[in-house]
């Protein structure tokens, strides 16, 4: 099955997700995964991200069918992959925070799974979620006010979370880094940000999809 999301899903941690769901490590295939060109391991990646998905959609199948025991092993194993995610894109304290809020919204969406639907898919559209959610807190911190009493070593964390994503934004184009910032920094609707920039509703919604596929690659 060919995989059909964005880059973001982290492939590259699959393989390390799955021997870890195994009994036994298999120290001679990594060394010749090492040895392969880059295309062969960007494909290899994939098509363990795939094994990934197909697993873990079987076990929430199954947890859905009252198999206490697999959801065990699939919030294991999605636990082990969301620190991989966030630990590649958000400072540490975030990324734990992040990586809870996760497991807590895919038990709490977990009836919304369908067996029809790509896991893989399923489980990133909730981790990217959270990603943003943590980007727009990012953002909000560094709007405190300098005259506000708060410790300086506080202060320097939340400035300096805003001028990495400033500096991520502007590697955007105008476009996608302005509708970002109104929708997803500032809060405003999709018809706002249509009205605020002259961008049709539709074209809005693409531009904020394309710039965050360029946000991951970039942080990636």
């Amino acid at each position: 099955m060919k995989a059909t999301w964005d880059d973001d899903a982290a492939p590259s941690r699959a393989s390390q997700v799955l021997s870890n769901s195994k009994d036994t490590q298999h120290p001679p295939s990594q060394r010749r995964e090492s040895l392969m060109p880059k295309e062969e391991r960007k494909t290899a990646n994939w098509e363990m991200w795939d094994e990934c998905s197909e697993r873990w959609g079987r076990l929430m199948i199954a947890a859905q069918e009252g198999n206490s025991r697999a959801y065990e092993q699939l919030l294991r194993e999605l636990d082990h992959w969301l620190r991989a995610y966030y630990g590649r894109r958000l400072p540490h304290p975030a990324a734990e925070d992040a990586r809870q809020e996760a497991l807590l919204a895919i038990h709490a969406k977990r009836h919304t799974f369908e067996p029809s639907r790509s896991f893989g898919a399923w489980v990133v559209a909730i981790a990217r979620y959270k990603w943003v959610d943590r980007l727009r807190d990012a953002a909000r911190s560094s709007a405190l006010s300098l005259d506000e009493d708060i410790a300086i070593e506080d202060h320097e964390k939340a400035a300096t979370s805003a001028a990495a994503l400033d500096q991520l934004l502007g590697r955007l184009k105008p476009a996608q880094e302005t509708v970002i910032r109104l929708v997803k920094l500032k809060g405003l609707s999709i018809a706002r940000a249509s009205g605020a920039t002259g961008q049709s509703a539709s074209l809005v919604k693409i531009n904020i999809h394309r710039g965050l596929k360029k946000l991951a690659a970039l942080i990636s």
